[in-house]
């Protein structure tokens, strides 16, 4: 019999091709970032891998590359406009287009109650965990919308939909891109471009392990707090940023899709 680890990663997205497809993906240096680059380098698409960590994006664009794949690896800080805005040209001027963009940069920081979360750590979640998404849909958008068409996922999270004990700017972030999404949703549909946000309960990342590695009795609270007993592997995740994508989800826009192993029915 399979293990739970082993059931999580036995299926990969066999969906739409993306052959002919130019993707773009913020955070795509390690994580959930990497495996949905990794994804879509595997679907056939032209991938862009933008990060800050310079190594990781090379290292990631290298995967593509070896497995016979396209990728362009450009360092962005989402937080710094003139670079997102370089990050989409750069994108345009060596692939011609943007068909999909997957926003995945993101911070989560040690957590403390609110009255005792430093004000330091409050900008730099919301910098890059909202203000990096926004101006990253801002240029994306605009891309999109001179070409008629294109797709969008964010990257949310189980948090984006509850209250988190120690993690209130964290929480907060998350819920604030469900603004982002919907709205833009709404004003980019008759534009032929649809606009998601992907919300995953806890998933095997470096991310994770870091918040583990300083918090040991966490693992146990998040196994108990998944119905399905485990955590997600990040080809999960990027399996449903590829259906998101793809054709198969052409009526679905403003939408939260929750992969979160029954975290939220709870």
């Amino acid at each position: 019999m399979k293990g739970k680890k082993e059931q999580g990663q036995e299926q990969q997205y066999a969906g739409s091709s993306f052959a002919g497809k130019v993707v773009l993906v913020t955070g795509a240096a390690s994580g959930i970032g990497r495996a949905v680059a990794l994804a879509f380098g595997r679907a056939g698409a032209a991938v862009v891998v933008a990060d800050i960590a310079v190594d990781g994006g090379h290292s990631t664009a290298a995967m593509i590359v070896e497995n016979g794949g396209k990728a362009l690896f450009v360092a962005v800080n989402v937080t710094r406009a003139l670079e997102v805005e370089s990050m989409v040209d750069k994108t345009v001027h060596h692939y011609g287009r943007l068909d999909c963009a997957v926003n995945c940069a993101g911070v989560f920081e040690e957590g403390a109650r609110l009255a005792e979360t430093e004000e330091a750590i409050y900008d730099r979640i919301m910098d890059v965990n909202v203000k990096g998404v926004w101006l990253s849909m801002k240029y994306q958008l605009r891309q999109m919308e001179r070409q008629g068409s294109g797709a969008i996922v964010n990257l949310s999270s189980a948090f984006g939909a509850v209250g988190v004990s120690g993690q209130a700017v964290y929480a907060a972030s998350k819920h604030a891109l469900a603004g982002l999404t919907r709205s833009a949703a709404i004003e980019y549909a008759k534009e032929g471009i649809r606009v998601n946000a992907l919300c995953p309960g806890a998933v095997r990342t470096p991310m994770l392990a870091r918040a583990l590695g300083r918090e040991p009795a966490l693992e146990k609270k998040l196994r108990a707090a998944h119905p399905m007993g485990r955590f997600a592997e990040p080809a999960e995740i990027a399996n449903a940023v590829l259906w998101l994508c793809s054709g198969q989800s052409s009526f679905v826009t403003g939408h939260e899709l929750s992969v979160d192993g029954g975290f939220t029915a709870m």
